[in-house]
């Protein structure tokens, strides 16, 4: 009778891996969304930079136009591809980045290292989170370039498809390495300053806010090292006309390139992520 009554009692079950970082994503998402400083300075910034752009450079005519003054592509429609990976590398790396040393300075990954969150449900919830806000902020950015910028989007599906590939491995390889890079700032408060500068640099030799063909030969060399370079290039692909691809450094869009380059830092990220992730500082 009792063994009968005893198997009867429900049976409370922890919570899988994968349903602690499912549940993750939602927290994460909303604390994002509840910092000024992360909005303006990953979410936001490719739209004021975009901005700031067209109105500065507009009146210089179309980028790519012919001698007679026709043809080419707009200001803003140039630098949409751009603005698109520069927002992926913000969302990724400088988010991550940033937010997991603050939360290793002031404990916050060691009280979460004493309750059954396991490292890989945090990754999922951080990575989720990523996706989350990346997706938005690249919905919202071409909306505006279509109906505020008059910016006209490609109709063609492998162009979408395109997209698609470039966007997820740029994001999913942003994700990592910033999870990897929140390893060397030495505290939450030296975090900005030593994360900013990395990702500033990048965004300039690589394509986003100057003509990639007008910087030095050493420095595009330098830029093809590192993943923002090919998340641009992919990016121009979809948004700029066939004939810019003879602009780039091998004249076409290599987007085998694209997909092998992102790759590579896709397995070196998630390795590194790994191996330098802790609850506590090493130091600590």
């Amino acid at each position: 009778m009792s063994a009968t009554i005893m198997s009867t009692r429900p049976q409370h079950t922890a919570p899988s891996t994968l349903a602690l970082g499912l549940s993750r994503i939602g927290y994460e998402t909303r604390l994002y969304f509840r910092s000024p400083d992360t909005l303006l300075f990953t979410f936001f910034f490719p739209f004021i930079m975009l901005g700031i752009f067209t109105a500065a450079f507009s009146s210089s005519g179309n980028i790519g136009a012919n001698p007679d003054g026709t043809g080419g592509v707009s200001v803003g429609a140039y630098y949409l591809p751009g603005m698109l990976a520069a927002g992926m590398l913000l969302s990724g790396v400088q988010n991550l980045a940033v937010d997991i040393a603050g939360e290793k300075s002031d404990g916050t990954l060691k009280r979460l290292g004493g309750t059954p969150l396991s490292p890989l449900s945090y990754f999922l919830g951080k990575i989720g989170q990523v996706f989350v806000t990346a997706i938005l902020q690249a919905g919202l950015l071409l909306l505006v370039a279509r109906l505020v910028l008059d910016i006209a989007l490609p109709s063609e599906p492998e162009k979408w498809a395109t997209f698609a590939w470039v966007f997820v491995f740029g994001v999913i390889t942003s994700a990592f390495l910033g999870i990897a890079l929140s390893a060397v700032p030495r505290s939450g408060r030296s975090a900005t300053a030593v994360v900013a500068p990395v990702v500033l640099v990048l965004q300039f030799i690589s394509g986003v806010y100057l003509q990639f063909t007008t910087l030095p030969e050493w420095m595009q060399n330098l830029a093809s090292i590192f993943p923002l370079k090919w998340m641009a290039q992919g990016m121009r692909s979809v948004f700029l006309p066939e004939s810019f691809a003879a602009a780039e450094q091998s004249g076409t869009w290599d987007l085998p390139w694209v997909a092998g380059a992102l790759g590579v830092w896709l397995v070196l990220g998630l390795v590194l992520s790994r191996v330098t992730f802790r609850w506590i500082r090493r130091d600590a």
